[in-house]
């Protein structure tokens, strides 16, 4: 069972003097439940910054909610002393010092909180960007990033169906797939 956003808090705070000399300014500790391939994110757009955690990867774990919140505060001290805040060299150092062994997270087979409810795929064929809807478009439209202003018949998008969803063979499937290393 995950905890309240305001034990986030005082997690974040207890972390940020054990480990940070309390040099990290406030954040707001939240969830998302949409993270579907990340555990952790930080945005700093809204004053104070945002932590947002991944409410369906981290339910049943309280150790990798705890290092995955020391992960994002990583990002969030680097950023306060105007250090690079991405997975740099000085980041690296930071995790081994704070007891993290690695910047990945096995999130496992975790399965969605909410299924989808997306019965269409608008694709344009030029730049290959696909997006999911509810519904039909009402009117043929176009790709918002190949056309910049307005309609262009030029960047049509092309509209499918969703009509079955089934779980492929996992030894398939790898096997079809190309490694990259």
């Amino acid at each position: 069972m995950l905890p309240d956003e305001s034990t986030l808090q005082l997690l974040f705070a207890q972390l940020n003097y054990q480990f940070f000399n309390g040099e990290i300014p406030a954040h707001r500790i939240g969830y998302n439940s949409r993270f579907s391939n990340c555990a952790g994110r930080i945005s700093y757009r809204q004053k104070p910054p945002l932590i947002e955690l991944s409410a369906k990867h981290l339910a049943d774990s309280p150790n990798a909610l705890r290092e995955t919140l020391l992960h994002e505060m990583i990002h969030a001290w680097l950023f306060s002393v105007g250090k690079n805040p991405g997975h740099g060299a000085d980041f690296k150092r930071k995790m081994k010092e704070v007891g993290i062994a690695s910047i990945y997270h096995d999130l496992g087979n975790a399965r969605p909180i909410r299924e989808s409810n997306k019965r269409y795929i608008l694709r344009c064929e030029k730049c290959a960007m696909e997006l999911l809807r509810k519904r039909k478009p009402a009117q043929t439209i176009s790709c918002g990033r190949c056309s910049k202003r307005g309609y262009d018949a030029r960047f049509p998008l092309s509209v499918y169906e969703i009509l079955e969803i089934k779980q492929l063979d996992a030894v398939a499937a790898s096997r079809s797939r190309p490694h990259n290393r």
